[in-house]
């Protein structure tokens, strides 16, 4: 599967790296740079052809593009690709705003030709408690907790396992600082971290019917290993916390883990990686990228990568489509105008709908 990338910021290089631990699966034939620095760090570092323009990159005959550009700059860049007749997969969020998401739909939503790289529920942990629910484990799935991840990944998670889909939901949001310190962050260790204040952001989701989203986020909570990343799904027959999942069976309450299998412990000699989950047992999960020694999230990465370019070839399904950005990002930022304004926040039914 050949694809460009536009840009040569972080998120730019997860694409870069899983193609050079997947040769046969992906082949990176071009990245869009600004600048000559740019092109020699990314030439060095990756090995792959840099250019300067859009129409440079589409002639190096990409199935589709990756669009990892600001977000300013998302929906122009976007926009270009789409009228220059290339599938893309633009970076989240698609548009900063809700008036840019509503743009951004008018202009290329009809098209068909826009995914976005939302990889979250295809991480092997969240993707195993996914096939839980979906098996029926514990029944009909009506309230996700989510202490991991910001704003619309948060609530991308909430909608999968929720089935909740573009509906009116109402947001209400608070913050509350104490002080929490921080001994890693994007840049590195920190030495000697002391606690400073840190924002936490409580939110509540109602989806209606009865579904509901809890959101819990501490600044720099990606980064920070003193705090614990942790998932609820309650459903009507039980509830998954993290990976043990309780649950009303014919023989009364059981309790059962969502188990992995994870090679090169102790004396395991087959690598170090994660190869399967399995619950009851049953595998539920199993990794496709064996033998690459991908991280989790470059794991889910790559999935996506691959699941986009079988929908680039008609092959396959949207692996995760504009309407459903646009939405994650607009519950997003109403998290953050009703945490900033004290005020519940309804969204509306929008046209991406």
């Amino acid at each position: 599967m050949r694809f460009a990338v536009v840009g040569t910021g972080w998120r730019s290089e997860f694409y870069l790296r899983v193609a050079r631990a997947a040769p046969e699966q992906f082949e990176a034939v071009a990245v869009v740079v600004r600048s000559d620095a740019a092109a020699e760090r990314i030439t060095k570092a990756w090995g792959v052809p840099t250019v300067r323009t859009l129409d440079e990159a589409l002639a190096h005959a990409p199935e589709f593009v990756i669009a990892a550009v600001s977000w300013p700059s998302m929906p122009g860049v976007v926009t270009e690709l789409v009228e220059k007749g290339a599938f893309v997969l633009a970076e989240t969020p698609p548009a900063p705003t809700a008036e840019g998401l509503r743009e951004l739909w008018a202009a290329v939503g009809a098209s068909g030709r826009v995914q976005v790289a939302e990889q979250y529920m295809l991480m092997p942990r969240h993707a195993a408690r996914l096939a839980a629910v979906r098996a029926g484990a514990i029944g009909t799935p009506t309230a996700v907790e989510v202490a991991s991840t910001h704003l619309y990944h948060a609530t991308s998670i909430m909608r999968s396992f929720l089935s909740a889909g573009f509906d009116e939901t109402v947001v209400s949001a608070r913050t509350f600082t104490a002080p929490q310190a921080d001994p890693l962050t994007f840049d590195g260790w920190v030495t000697d971290p002391k606690p400073e204040p840190r924002t936490t952001t409580i939110a509540t989701l109602d989806f209606g019917d009865g579904r509901m989203g809890l959101y819990d986020f501490v600044d720099n909570q990606w980064w920070n290993p003193l705090l614990a990343r942790r998932i609820v799904i309650r459903g009507s027959l039980g509830e998954i916390v993290d990976d043990s999942v309780t649950r009303l069976t014919a023989q009364g309450v059981v309790i059962s883990p969502l188990s992995y299998r994870r090679t090169g412990v102790d004396m395991n000699l087959e690598g170090n990686e994660l190869v399967s989950a399995s619950f009851e047992g049953r595998i539920v999960y199993e990794n496709p990228w064996v033998g690459t020694r991908l991280s989790e999230d470059d794991i889910a990465v790559a999935s996506f990568l691959r699941e986009t370019g079988l929908w680039a070839r008609s092959e396959g399904p949207e692996p995760y489509s504009l309407a459903d950005a646009c939405q994650d990002h607009l519950l997003g930022l109403a998290i953050e105008e009703s945490a900033r304004t004290g005020a519940d926040v309804r969204t509306n039914k929008e046209t991406w709908a």
